[in-house]
């Protein structure tokens, strides 16, 4: 039997980290991508196979994907679309620069790199691609707007691909986590520094009460945080059962906000939300 390839990118650490580890135990030929060179240096020491790949940079995601089909034969299973980063801040205190920057991250990238595997999987009559969305995919959330701009807008991308994929061979599925324990938080602090001035804004007193304290001070795990692992576990069913679901919820908050977006009118939904 033939060892299945799949491509995953955002693997420095949280869910892509512990998919890459995973999917490698269950004997996948795993390439590990991540944006930063030392990264994927640390991740070959760890024994995963790595790729250079930079959504935001085309040159890297092109020669990631060749180097991938040169080790491969021209092949690829599947592709795991993770890399992802967030800018938080209130709506009206983004630049547009900011959207530009995270939108060609979190959702041209990704599109582009889907669109270059798309062909190989054609070709090879099989494959699956899986977009890592989240809870803020189904339902927005204060200071996130940035990150859930892009995940409402990759829902959507994903949705028509999986539509217009049902011709073809290629399965398109969405895993949706909530809560899960990464280091999207930490890492979201540069853009936030780069592009916010919070201290300019009218709700600069929000920003001290709320927003500030929940980027910079350590805090416990999330009342229904789950470990990457239970990310990697849905992932697994996705790319190994003969009949994957179209969509995987993960975590209990987001199994509810998807209960709840389909039956409570907006206003509801909206307090509902606003209550944490």
């Amino acid at each position: 039997m033939m060892v299945k390839s799949v491509l995953i990118t955002g693997c420095s650490s949280g869910i892509g980290h512990d998919a890459a580890h995973g999917l490698k135990a269950r004997g996948w030929r795993v390439f590990a991508g991540c944006r930063q060179q030392g990264d994927c240096d640390r991740l070959a020491d760890e024994g995963l196979e790595t790729v250079h790949l930079d959504y935001s940079s085309p040159d890297t995601i092109h020669t990631a994907l060749d180097h991938v089909l040169d080790a491969t034969g021209g092949t690829l299973d599947a592709l795991y679309n993770n890399g992802a980063f967030a800018v938080p801040g209130a709506v009206e205190d983004l630049p547009t620069e900011a959207l530009r920057a995270i939108f060609e991250t979190n959702v041209f990238g990704l599109h582009e790199l889907t669109r270059q595997v798309i062909p190989v999987m054609r070709a090879q009559g099989h494959g699956r691609i899986v977009n890592c969305s989240s809870v803020l995919g189904m339902v927005p959330m204060r200071w996130r707007g940035a990150y859930v701009a892009t995940k409402f807008a990759l829902e959507g991308l994903t949705d028509v691909l999986r539509l217009e994929m049902r011709d073809t061979p290629i399965h398109v599925i969405t895993l949706a986590p909530g809560p899960i324990t990464s280091k999207i938080r930490e890492n979201s602090i540069p853009h936030f520094e780069k592009w916010v001035d919070w201290e300019s804004s009218p709700r600069a007193d929000q920003y001290r009460s709320a927003l500030l304290k929940r980027l910079y001070e350590e805090r416990d795990m999330d009342r229904f945080e789950l470990p990457a692992s239970a990310v990697t576990k849905k992932l697994a069913h996705a790319l190994e059962s003969s009949r994957p679901r179209p969509r995987y919820y993960i975590t209990t908050p987001t199994y509810l906000m998807g209960a709840a977006r389909r039956l409570l009118p907006t206003r509801a939904l909206d307090w509902l939300i606003s209550k944490g």
